[in-house]
């Protein structure tokens, strides 16, 4: 009879102990809600009321699961991170781009030196946030590396303190704001923004440096029809701020954009886009920066007929006389822009499908005649004995075609070329024929690269890339161009080759390394 009672005592207590473990091993992975608290636990409670745990028992399955739930807690590291209630989304994305580059110039018969060129190893890092807010807002912020409006690029080994010997020295660099804008979608057919702005207008670097994010305020309307896609844009873009201002409420320097346009999407994954676009100023008789004087761009050329051409000593550069004939003036620009594009498929070909371009880019200033009067009359010299002006330099255009890979978004700065997108080995080819006469444009927002951000220059445009991997892109470019009437210089200013004008021929190599993130 002892027997059998210590032999229920032992197997009660064994149930006890099995219980026990249990109930702690399925309280280690069962979810806790907030309500619950480590002193009250209704598994527990139960099992206790029922005589199967004793209140010791119970007590110290308690304390075990509260140290359980401590630990399992404290082993989940808290975010550092705090993000704002207001912010929907968050996306950090950028690129670091590393270069060789190779500029050759040949300059006016007769300068010396007769030729110059210059080789750079060069490095870009832009990086940036972007997103949605709450309330339909979106947002966007980018650094990059330069202080240079029209290049990101910083050179190595580019000794810019007075005086340094010292490798690697670093006052050549800095980093600037590339973009910071805040955006308003409130409906499907309207958008808005202000800030500085990645380019909201469909145009190509012709007419607009692709580096150049204006800075201002821009509205867009849409509307779809069938396959018709109809779209309106509205740029006031702050194009320089005097100082001291001169009037009130702004003398600023704005240039006007308005831009109607449409794109057919037909049929197998073809579209036909074309979007003219109509730039005015307003402000550029206060404008400061040679902006609010005639432009003239013309280069040494008249000012030293007949005699030796003055030669920097430090540079060893021909002198520009800049500051006598003007090339920045904004006087006389009111210029219409007509870019296009047809994109089609090139199906099962031994590449795989592929993605076709044609696309163009024409402009004309209605003033143009009236700006080679003004560059004339500014200073007779500058022409070289010229009787009058010379007219009907007015237009530009840009015709190309470009072929790549099936599936990545391509434009006229879209694409591998442009390091937009990639995709292990994928690729992208394209080409184009540029010709800008002298008094057609504004030559501070043309291309600084092809072709050196000059007016009366034309030549081709020639690119390869290829996708390395889902992240790496390398690039080949190059660019030539030659001079297209002799009796003007080459009107336009650019800090990458500064002092130089007229230029007769141009040649630009760019090799690139693109890690886009």
């Amino acid at each position: 009879m002892k027997k059998e009672r210590s032999l229920s005592k032992t197997l009660q207590t064994t149930t006890k102990f099995a219980i026990f473990s249990g109930t702690a091993a399925l309280l280690t992975w069962m979810p806790k809600s907030e309500a619950q608290t480590v002193t009250s636990d209704p598994l527990i409670d139960k099992l206790e009321q029922k005589g199967i745990l004793s209140f010791a028992e119970a007590a110290e399955l308690r304390t075990e699961s509260k140290d359980q739930q401590t630990n399992l807690i404290n082993s989940i590291p808290a975010s550092k991170w705090k993000i704002a209630d207001s912010i929907k989304s968050i996306q950090l994305y950028g690129d670091l781009r590393l270069r060789y580059e190779y500029r050759g110039v040949d300059n006016l018969p007769g300068a010396s030196p007769t030729t110059y060129k210059r080789e750079r190893f060069r490095y870009a890092l832009r990086i940036g946030i972007r997103g949605e807010l709450f309330d339909d807002f979106n947002y966007g912020l980018r650094l990059e590396t330069s202080t240079n409006p029209r290049s990101p690029w910083d050179t190595f080994g580019n000794n810019t303190t007075a005086g340094s010997a010292t490798p690697s020295d670093k006052a050549g660099s800095g980093i600037g704001v590339g973009q910071a804008f805040i955006g308003w979608h409130p409906e499907g057919w309207y958008e808005m923004a202000v800030g500085r702005m990645p380019m909201p207008l469909y145009t190509t670097p012709m007419f607009w440096d692709s580096d150049i994010d204006p800075e201002g305020a821009f509205e867009k309307f849409k509307l779809t029809i069938e396959n018709v896609d109809l779209f309106a844009d509205f740029g006031q873009f702050d194009y320089s701020d005097p100082n001291p201002a001169s009037t009130f409420p702004s003398s600023d320097t704005f240039i006007l954009a308005w831009q109607a346009g449409a794109q057919i999407n037909l049929p197998k994954k073809a579209l036909f886009k074309i979007a003219p676009v109509f730039y005015t100023y307003t402000g550029t008789s206060t404008s400061g920066s040679g902006l609010n004087q005639t432009f003239v761009g013309q280069g040494y050329q008249g000012r030293n007929i007949g005699a030796p051409v003055a030669v920097s000593s430090t540079t060893g550069l021909p002198a520009n006389y800049a500051t006598l004939y003007n090339q920045d003036g904004l006087n006389n620009l009111l210029v219409l822009e007509v870019p296009a594009e047809f994109d089609f498929k090139i199906p099962q070909t031994f590449l795989g499908d592929l993605q076709a371009r044609v696309f163009g880019d024409f402009a004309y200033n209605f003033e143009g005649d009236s700006r080679a009067s003004a560059a004339y009359n500014e200073d007779k010299a500058a022409f070289n004995g010229l009787n009058g002006p010379v007219k009907g330099q007015n237009k530009a255009y840009q015709v190309g075609f470009g072929v790549g890979s099936d599936g990545p978004v391509y434009g006229p700065t879209q694409g591998l070329v442009y390091g937009s997108t990639v995709k292990k080995n994928t690729w992208e080819a394209r080409t184009y024929w540029q010709h800008i006469e002298q008094y057609a444009l504004d030559v501070n927002l043309i291309d600084s690269d092809f072709f050196e951000g000059r007016g009366n220059l034309q030549g081709v445009y020639v690119a390869f890339a290829y996708g390395i991997s889902d992240a790496i892109i390398g690039t080949v470019r190059y660019g030539y161009a030659s001079r297209i009437n002799g009796s003007l210089g080459t009107g336009g200013n650019n800090l990458d080759i500064p002092n130089l004008n007229p230029i007769n021929n141009y040649n630009l190599w760019q090799m690139d390394l693109t890690w886009r993130f």
